[in-house]
């Protein structure tokens, strides 16, 4: 679970670095054709392409950047017992989802975490910390990996990459609209933009991309209920609610910020509500004690 994160920061970062180039390069500058009026046929056509590159790049990358930001070890042969558990264990699961073998992977860390990303249903990668397997019986560490595979099953990061695409490209079209209007109108620019434009698109699309967030997040939230479903089907709801107990009665220490939404403990806390990524432990118990 510790997809989303990940994927945000990484396709924020590729926003940024997409939109200074285009600007460098002067594409940015066709859009205004008159001097007077931005195109926004073509302003539209611009801001999506910025916002599903961005999108898209970061689910591209992603099963590369959790590794690396981990430092997960892919299990390619089983060292021992454990890794022969965890291995088979997400086979299993996965013919039942019915969904290719992902790849299994450990990482160092102290806090009880797992987590699943990639770009393909049948190319994924699941991950567990080496906290989770101490800290965890067998049953919990199966509800756990059941869980991930649900979230390659649905579809999950697909759906995200969609999802954060259109977001993306009504921020970048709304913040050059409103930075247009503040340059014609407040500062009277008649040709081209000067800098109020680009200082007003700047703020606005950090204020839009914060609003916009909220949307982001609740379709986490969601997805961690239906993952937590998913896992029920797969193994019996009294293991994921065991699994959640125990999370919910471990002090964690957090993922790195890009990883964060990506963990199935998610977080505690936040700005908000509105922008957690995880619904609270106590809301998913009751979800599963209410499943048929």
């Amino acid at each position: 679970m510790q997809r989303i994160m990940l994927f945000l920061a990484t396709n924020i970062a590729i926003l940024v670095v997409l939109s200074i180039t285009m600007r460098l390069l002067g594409i940015e500058s066709l859009l205004d054709e008159t001097g007077t009026n931005l195109n926004l046929n073509s302003l539209l056509v611009f801001a999506a392409v910025i916002g599903f590159t961005g999108s898209f790049i970061s689910l591209a990358i992603s099963k590369w950047t959790a590794k690396r930001l981990t430092g997960a070890q892919v299990i390619e042969t089983p060292r021992n017992e454990t890794e022969r558990w965890l291995v088979e264990t997400v086979r299993r699961q996965a013919q039942q989802a019915g969904i290719g073998m992902p790849e299994v992977a450990i990482y160092n860390a102290p806090d009880p975490n797992a987590f699943a990303t990639g770009m393909k249903r049948n190319d994924a990668l699941v991950a567990v910390s080496t906290g989770l397997m101490q800290t965890m019986t067998r049953d919990e560490v199966e509800a756990v990996l059941a869980h991930e595979v649900s979230h390659v099953a649905n579809g999950d990061m697909v759906t995200m990459a969609l999802i954060q695409g259109v977001v993306n490209t009504f921020v970048i079209f709304l913040s050059r609209v409103i930075g247009h209007l503040v340059d014609r109108m407040v500062f009277k620019t008649e040709r081209g933009h000067g800098p109020a434009f680009w200082i007003t698109s700047i703020i606005a699309e950090l204020v839009l991309g914060i609003l916009a967030s909220i949307i982001v997040m609740w379709f986490s939230r969601q997805r961690e209920y239906r993952a937590d479903a998913g896992a029920a089907r797969l193994v019996g709801p009294n293991k994921m609610i065991a699994a959640l107990q125990r999370l919910a009665g471990t002090a964690n220490e957090p993922l790195p910020d890009q990883l964060h939404a990506f963990g199935i403990s998610g977080g505690r806390g936040g700005l908000s509500a509105l922008l957690m990524t995880h619904p609270k432990i106590e809301d998913r118990i009751n979800a599963l004690r209410n499943f048929r």
